[in-house]
């Protein structure tokens, strides 16, 4: 799984940054970085909080390797 994040820069010089497969996960900063950054948290957190509440995640097992 390799979630996008898609950048643009706004009319007030700020960033924007999202997460198009995770409905929400849109995050503002001062430089493009800073940006990227906070989406990437922002977006673990919620992939976090949907595991601990047995919600559906976008292809975990192309993440993960399970061995005996």
């Amino acid at each position: 799984m390799a979630l996008t994040i898609e950048v643009e820069q706004e009319d007030d010089g700020r960033w924007l940054a999202e997460v198009p497969d995770l409905p929400g996960v849109m995050v503002y900063g001062q430089t493009r970085q800073e940006a990227v950054d906070r989406v990437q948290a922002l977006s673990l957190r919620v992939l976090a909080d949907r595991l601990d509440h047995g919600e559906s995640l976008p292809q975990l097992a192309a993440v993960f390797a399970v061995v005996p």
